[in-house]
């Protein structure tokens, strides 16, 4: 499958566009690419779907935060494919209907004349999505994990597959939309004369009519039932990252299509090792003696315990960067470090001997602070920390 594009690159616009320089953008695209204005144009359908999907983030303040901070991966990683959740080209018609003062609602009939008036049939319905929270460990996070939850959720009637009526020949259908699920009106816009279609209000746009409900569903064509569900988290998850399992949501009566599931990222804290971004830190304390002398020192990572060299004289303060050895980046953009920050302890109580032998060493001139121009302050510490 071909990598995704940027989707500023998509619209032509850029990090900083407005809002209505944004939906200008897509109007623009969408005109140029409608599959009425372009019959059997298979390249110029695509552009028109890619379109729809980078509006649908951007134009959204939430996934286009989302989008900013985490790219493609925040916006579905655990699934994948697709067009930004549209299942089909009804999808894009009846998100859209306004971008046009109403022009793409279910059948968008043409810039007057193009497309010569088609109907595009009823709409799909599409079931509510259902959201939970998971909770990773730093393990999970770094390698990547394939879950599995239970959950209650509601699914076609067993007993009508989801029609809502006791049987088929209690399904009529609708007299006002002669089974289209679709009213249409001719309307007059800023590009002309232009052919608009909505949701019938007898059916709902369903085309049908139901005489005598499901006496087990009562004529949702719905019921509630548990169901396992696995789905795959990729590596480099971040918390507060929301990612999109399409399908698995809750179901949509009649010939409609499932919800999605999302799920929304919570780290679950590690007890020596700490997060910042895909780099991990951990506080190595290491006793004078050892600063002085040097030493080896067992330490933990995501790959298990491993063994480093403390030079003699190290300093408290100093950082050791043991590179690849941190988190992976959701993105694919190569993997981050492990930070160990070196602390000499300092005993709060020294019995006599031990006070003895320090005064003697007290004066000594070894002992005597004389930081070297490579001996880094506190604040420079820092920031190689997280350069």
């Amino acid at each position: 499958m071909a990598e995704k594009r940027d989707y500023y690159e998509v619209l032509g616009v850029s990090k900083g566009s407005s809002p209505e320089e944004i939906k200008k953008a897509y109007r623009k695209l969408a005109m140029k690419y409608h599959p009425d204005k372009n019959p059997g144009d298979a390249e110029a359908e695509e552009k028109f779907k890619e379109a729809a999907e980078a509006y649908d983030v951007l134009s959204n303040p939430e996934k286009k935060q989302r989008y900013d901070q985490f790219g493609h991966a925040g916006m579905g990683g655990a699934a994948g494919g697709g067009y930004g959740g549209f299942s089909n080209m009804e999808d894009i018609f009846s998100a859209f209907g306004d971008i046009f003062g109403g022009g793409f609602g279910g059948g968008f009939g043409g810039f007057g004349g193009f497309g010569g008036g088609s109907s595009r049939g009823r709409r799909v319905a599409k079931g509510s999505n259902i959201r939970i929270k998971i909770k990773l460990t730093l393990d999970e996070i770094v390698h990547g994990v394939e879950k599995k939850i239970k959950i209650d959720k509601q699914v076609k009637c067993h007993k009508c597959s989801g029609k809502g009526a006791e049987s088929e020949a209690d399904i009529k259908t609708c007299d006002t939309c002669h089974g289209t699920g679709m009213v249409t009106k001719v309307v007059n816009s800023f590009l002309g004369q232009m052919q608009t279609s909505s949701p019938c209000p007898t059916c709902g746009g369903e085309g049908k009519v139901i005489s005598k409900p499901c006496s087990c569903c009562h004529g949702s064509g719905l019921e509630k039932k548990a169901e396992e569900i696995s789905f795959k988290i990729p590596a480099g998850v971040v918390e507060g990252m929301q990612l999109t399992v399409q399908g698995k949501g809750n179901a949509a009566k009649g010939d409609g299509v499932n919800g999605d599931l999302l799920v929304l990222i919570s780290e679950e804290p590690h007890p020596e090792l700490q997060r910042d971004g895909n780099d991990l830190i951990y506080s190595l304390f290491v006793s004078v003696p050892d600063a002085i002398l040097g030493c080896t020192a067992e330490i933990p990572s995501v790959d298990g315990k491993l063994r480093i060299k403390i030079e003699p004289g190290t300093q408290s303060g100093k950082i050791l960067r043991l590179r690849g050895k941190g988190v992976p980046d959701v993105n694919g953009y190569g993997t981050g470090d492990l930070l160990v920050y070196i602390q000499v302890w300092i005993p709060k109580k020294v019995d006599k001997t031990e006070k003895d032998m320090l005064e003697k060493i007290q004066e000594s001139k070894n002992f005597q602070p004389a930081p070297t121009k490579d001996d880094k302050n506190f604040f420079e510490r820092l920031k190689k920390m997280f350069s």
